[in-house]
């Protein structure tokens, strides 16, 4: 039998205050196995570190149990503890007294039986628990930023300045994502275009980094350190070799759809530079607009180039690529405004998203930088800016905040000012967030120099009356009803996953939340990695995120990736499936329901673990009708062990209050 040491932690009042710890050491002292068991005020910190080392040398531990918080936290803590003293790491148990025990409970006597209980299974898991070793593969020292966007490119520059090769795959014809729209940055205002491009073609030019644009990932298979992802890229008709960017080609395009970069205040051809910083500075053809495909009816670009850099008959191509390691920077899209009836959006032209008025503020916007609205052209002299459209509202829209609408909403009505210097801008807001550097300056700056009058209410309906936009709202600090005759309206739209993202999620098998953003590994220990292994995140694919944090993220998702490529081998957790040749019937059950292609049967019929592709998710040993699967370190006797424990316990405890009555 395992020599096996228990040790109680108070989490200073998180566990002791509703778990009676001295208690637990008393009824747990003379638990069959367990040859030692204390308690303490904090087992993780240094003090509480020794006095695991000193009771293992001590009582020649061979086994240790930790009742504390949850595993997420610590265990790599005390396995650190307990493999210095010599003791295989996966001799730990953690058993989580705190988030599944104290936390969740306010009768201390319950939380104490219950506490007893959630030690005593992981008393009996330990039992049975081999000693395991990590299994290895070799690293490939490739990366794959998937998104182009700002938080993408610092990532892969990042990367790529380490010294490693770098993918980098964009869905769309350029690099640039949403920043290379804005106008000007908060809180700073300086130009996007001109921070953002510089880095667009050191990107460009980078002799670590092969960029794919038009191009998305269909698939990625194996695990960290060795995947392989399917790449498909849109036939490129314009070869950017032979092409001279003289223009002819649009001269001659005969259509015209609203331009995407502009987003739809302007118009473009059918074949078009993206704009004029685009990274790669090449012509794409839009193929649902041209007229030159299925059959070929126009091909008008096509007679006027007379480089001959178009080919129709291009194909779409599909590469495969060797990585070691995924970042995604997949960003963000506006909550679509055509939800929001309430405000008119698409009925009125003079209700606008915030992305439109940074394209009308632009120098390279569909206006020349000049303020005029969309309708009449005139130049608007009141507008309103309507914060939290779509945001924190869980009965008709998003519930959560999308953290720079307070921002950008004041950077809008800032730079009207500095064009219409007459003009009055409104800003209707529920609260004022301002938790970044400098940015509380910027709103007071604007109140007391820009003249910007700030309305604490939510805007309840907008229409129009002859060329105004009458907005009705409520003063809640006055408990006025309010109406403004705007010019214009401008609606802060809640921050969205990016459109098309959630096809790429299902094919990488990630989590998101509830929203749809990515969920981390942990929120606060490990906010830069997914929970499967070989992922980061970052940028607004994890959550709402303004330019600066977006970069410290991406720069924290390369260091991760950074460590990881320092490695000659990638290492695995051991605790994975495995088959019982004996037992197995060659059925297949367990292969077509592993998730990630581990599982295959041999030339015997027998099913075989690639162990270092097995993630022990456990869905191959349900699956399996003769108990052939088992996961190392929880096979069936072990969980049977487990609830044998607790459902004894339960009768005993049955059994006592029959008696009381």
């Amino acid at each position: 039998m395992k020599r096996i040491g228990v040790f109680i932690c108070h989490c200073g009042v998180n566990i002791k205050d509703t778990v009676d710890v001295e208690l637990l050491t008393e009824q747990l002292e003379n638990y069959p196995g367990v040859v030692h068991i204390e308690n303490y005020m904090f087992m993780c910190s240094d003090p509480g570190q020794n006095q695991i080392k000193a009771a293992i040398e001590e009582n020649k531990l061979d086994g240790v149990v930790i009742a504390a918080c949850s595993p997420t936290l610590h265990e790599s803590t005390f396995q650190n503890v307990i493999e210095e003293m010599g003791i295989n790491k996966y001799q730990l148990e953690i058993a989580n007294i705190r988030e599944q025990c104290s936390w969740v409970h306010n009768d201390k006597e319950e939380a104490t039986r219950k506490a007893n209980l959630i030690i005593k299974t992981a008393l009996e898991k330990l039992r049975l628990n081999e000693s395991l070793s990590p299994v290895s593969s070799p690293m490939t020292k490739r990366v794959m930023v998937i998104g182009g966007g700002i938080a993408g490119i610092q990532a892969a520059l990042d990367i790529a300045d380490g010294g490693y090769e770098v993918l980098l795959v964009e869905k769309k014809p350029s690099i640039g994502g949403h920043m290379i729209q804005l106008s000007e940055t908060f809180p700073t205002l300086d130009c996007s275009q001109c921070i953002l491009t510089p880095k667009m073609v050191q990107l460009a030019k980078h002799k670590n980094i092969k960029l794919y644009v038009n191009s998305e990932v269909e698939k990625v298979e194996g695990f960290v350190g060795n995947f392989t992802a399917k790449i498909n890229r849109k036939p490129q008709y314009v070869n950017p070799d032979i092409c001279t960017m003289c223009g002819d080609c649009i001269d001659n395009c005969p259509v015209v759809v609203p331009s995407e970069y502009d987003e739809g205040l302007s118009w473009r051809k059918a074949i078009y530079v993206p704009f004029p910083q685009a990274i790669p500075a090449t012509f794409t053809i839009d193929t649902e607009n041209c007229l030159g495909f299925d059959p070929i009816a126009c091909g008008e670009c096509r007679k006027a180039c007379k480089p001959e850099a178009i080919n129709y008959d291009k194909k779409p191509e599909t590469f495969e690529e060797k990585i070691g390691a995924i970042i995604l920077a997949t960003g963000y899209d506006l909550y679509p405004v055509e939800k929001m009836a309430e405000y008119g959006y698409g009925k009125f032209p003079d209700v606008l998203n915030g992305l439109q008025f940074e394209r009308i503020l632009s120098a390279t916007g569909p206006t020349g930088g000049k303020m005029l609205r969309p309708s009449d052209g005139k130049i608007p002299k009141e507008i309103v800016f309507i914060q939290c459209s779509g945001s924190r509202d869980p009965e008709r829209h998003n519930s959560y905040c999308s953290k720079i609408c307070c921002m950008y909403s004041l950077k809008h009505a800032k730079l009207y000012k500095h064009k219409v210097h007459d003009g009055q801008p409104y800003i209707f807001y529920i609260d004022i967030r301002s938790g970044g550097k400098r940015y509380e300056e910027f709103i007071q700056q604007a109140v007391s120099e820009d003249g910007v009058i700030y309305i604490r209410g939510k805007v309840a309906k907008i229409y129009k009356e002859d060329d105004k936009m009458i907005v009705h709202g409520m003063d809640t600090l006055t408990g006025k009803k309010i109406e403004i005759k705007a010019d214009l309206v401008v609606l802060a739209q809640s921050m969205i996953p990016s459109e098309g993202v959630n096809k790429l999620i299902q094919n990488l098998k990630l989590s998101t939340d509830e929203h749809g953003f990515l969920n981390e590994a942990h929120p606060k220990l490990r906010p830069l990695e997914s929970i499967q292994s070989g992922f980061y995140l970052t940028g607004a694919a994890q959550g709402p995120k303004d330019i600066p944090d977006s970069v410290a993220q991406a720069s924290g998702a390369a260091a991760k990736v950074l460590a990881l490529m320092s490695q000659q081998e990638i290492y695995h957790e051991p605790i994975i499936a495995w088959v019982d040749e004996e037992k197995c019937s060659g059925c297949g059950i367990c292969i077509s329901t592993c998730p990630y292609g581990a599982r295959a049967l041999n030339f015997d019929g027998i099913a075989e673990v690639n162990e270092v592709l097995c993630e022990g998710c456990g869905a191959c040993i349900s699956a399996c009708p003769s108990s052939a699967s088992q996961q190392r370190n929880l096979t069936d006797d072990q969980i049977n062990n487990m609830i044998d424990i607790i459902l004894q316990d339960n009768l005993e405890n049955s059994l006592e209050k029959e008696d009381m009555i």
